[in-house]
This record gives structure tokens, C-alpha cells and sequence, in this order.
């Protein structure tokens, strides 16, 4: 785990090791990731050393500009790395093609974006079922209906993104992350755009895939009331792991980001 420096204030819950180490979904291995060139030169993630643990939802926090997005953005391998090593299950992904890289995206992961990402000219049906058309593969019926049924988008399955509220198009963006069955779902910033019953209903749903289901869930957040439905709280300064929380509540999150700065 993360070795916290001395003059970290925070909370320091859940930082020895286990006798016996978790199943990590993904892991960072001296993660660096550096963005320009001389006066314009700025190290995003310094060293990152971390493992997403399986059947869990792990949130990851920090002051703005800390590295958050792109720590999920170079573990779920939408952006390359300039250093070090980033592993779903066993596959290194810097070892694999730009073919390779697509297919592990489209076949074994599932994403969930700020800004929905829906296609506008399908309908939520067709947009819930689009990982599997663009690979080719045929959907589990079964799987596919509970899903569906599970966040309630029985009866809008014929409209289109413009046709469905914020809350229902994230609602749909998280169908079509789970429908494939992924070992692991990324989710950046997945209530940002939402008022705050639609935000809760979204993470109740996540919280859910991961009780029942045993569904991996790392998510991006700002706010400390969306990490309160996580398993485990990661922090991230100035590129940096600084420390976590296991079993974490909005006010603990809340005092370990002012103790950042955040």
C-alpha cells in the first residue's frame, strides 16, 4: 500500500498490509505520466504505486489538478504512459498494439463519463447494447434484462439521448458499462453533471453492481458524499499517493481533503 509522508495530517486508516494480499483488478507500477516539454513541462502522476482491489468500489480524490483523471485515465488505458506500468488482471497494457489496446477496452472494461457520451442518433436500447455490436458479440439476454430493469429503463428504451432527462442518460451511459459483463468499470466524475437525487440513484446503482453482482468499480470524484459509497478512498497530491480510507464516511473524506488542500 501507499506509504503516507510524515507531515500528512489525515486520517491514516487502513494502510498495513494484509497477510494475505487482495485479487487486484488493475495496478500502477511506478506510474508517471508527463505532459510538455521545458517551461511547459508538468509531471501529472509522480511514481504512482497502487492496486485496484476486485469486487470493490474503490474512489479516487484529490485537489484539483492532484492527477485524478489521468491516474483513470492511464489505468483503463485511454491515455499512454511516460513511465512505469499499468496492468488489468495480468495484461501489462503497454505491452499491447492499438489493436490490442481497442479490444481490451471494448472487451473487458466498461467506462462511465461526465458527459454521458451517448450516441445521439440511437436509441437508448441500441446506445445500452453498442460495446457489443462494435465486437461483434451477441448480448446475454438475460443479463442484459436485469440490467435494464435494475435502473428502471424499461419503458425508454425506444428514445433517443434528447429525449431522456440528465439522469436518465447517465442511467443509460452505466447499462451500456455494465452490460458486457467487464472485469472492471471506470467511472470519471459520474454524478458531476447531475442534480442530487439523480447522483445518489446513480451511485446506489454502482454501489449495488458491486454488492450483488461482485462488479470492480474505480471511480473519479470531487465531492465527498458520492466516495462515501466506496469501499476504499485513495488520495492523490500534486501527482502523488498521499494516503486512504477504508470504510470511508463523507465527513472523514471531507477532513482528509482539507488536510490536502483541497
Amino acid at each position: 500500500m501507499t506509504e503516507i509522508p510524515a507531515d500528512f495530517t489525515g486520517p491514516r486508516t487502513g494502510v498495513m498490509e494484509p497477510s494475505t494480499p487482495p485479487d487486484m483488478a488493475a495496478r500502477a507500477r511506478g506510474l508517471t505520466k508527463i505532459y510538455g516539454e521545458g517551461n511547459t513541462r508538468v509531471v501529472a502522476l509522480d511514481h504512482v504505486d497502487v492496486g485496484f482491489e476486485a469486487g470493490k468500489l474503490t474512489a479516487i480524490m484529490g485537489p484539483s489538478g492532484s492527477g485524478k483523471s489521468t491516474l483513470l485515465h492511464c489505468m483503463a488505458g485511454l491515455d499512454s504512459v511516460t513511465e512505469g506500468d499499468t496492468l488489468i488482471g495480468d495484461t501489462l497494457i503497454s505491452s499491447l498494439s492499438d489493436k490490442e489496446l481497442t479490444l481490451l477496452r471494448r472487451q473487458r472494461l466498461g467506462f462511465i463519463f461526465q458527459a454521458f457520451n451517448l450516441v445521439p442518433t440511437l436509441t437508448a436500447e441500441e446506445n445500452i447494447l453498442l460495446p457489443l455490436l462494435l465486437g461483434g458479440r451477441e448480448a446475454d439476454e438475460q443479463w442484459a434484462s436485469n440490467v435494464i430493469g435494475s435502473l428502471q429503463l424499461e419503458d425508454r428504451l425506444s428514445h433517443r439521448p434528447d429525449e431522456l432527462s440528465g439522469g436518465q442518460q447517465q442511467r443509460v451511459a452505466v447499462a451500456r458499462a455494465l452490460v458486457s459483463q467487464p472485469e472492471i468499470i471506470f467511472a470519471d466524475e459520474p454524478t458531476g453533471n447531475l442534480d442530487s437525487n439523480s447522483g445518489h440513484e446513480v451511485l446506489r446503482f454502482l454501489r449495488r453492481a458491486v454488492d450483488e453482482w461482485k462488479q470492480t468499480v474505480v471511480m473519479v470524484t470531487h465531492d465527498p458524499g458520492a466516495a462515501s459509497y466506496a469501499d476504499v478512498v485513495v488520495f492523490l497530491r500534486d501527482g502523488k499517493l498521499v494516503g486512504q480510507l477504508e470504510s470511508p464516511t463523507a465527513d472523514q473524506v471531507l477532513d482528509q481533503i482539507k488536510a490536502l488542500g483541497g
